[in-house]
């Protein structure tokens, strides 16, 4: 049995809010040197995560509209995303992702 007379200390609530990474935006710039197929194929050898017709998607929207979203992610994996893809003699850069 607990002794009444002894106080149990409470420890204040601690609050933790965690802050999101800014994310930022790997784009692919179209240009007239590098062929459809070898696009496709830098696109999944740099973001492993991406699959044959979303890498042919993104192609596609650089083609037609002159850009195309890669992906979305921190920072420091977009650099290496665009200097990847610069890299392999595509045009590519980063902004962030408002």
């Amino acid at each position: 049995m607990p002794n009444p007379s002894v106080g149990t200390i409470e420890k204040p609530a601690i609050s933790t809010v965690r802050k999101l990474a800014p994310r930022y935006r790997v784009l692919l710039h179209n240009d007239d040197f590098n062929g459809m197929e070898y696009v496709v194929e830098c696109l999944l050898q740099t973001v492993p995560s991406l699959t044959t017709p979303q890498a042919i998607d993104i192609m596609m929207q650089a083609h037609n509209a002159g850009t195309g979203l890669v992906i979305i992610c921190e920072l420091e994996h977009a650099e290496f995303y665009c200097e990847s893809l610069c890299n392999k003699g595509l045009v590519s850069t980063i902004e962030p992702d408002e």
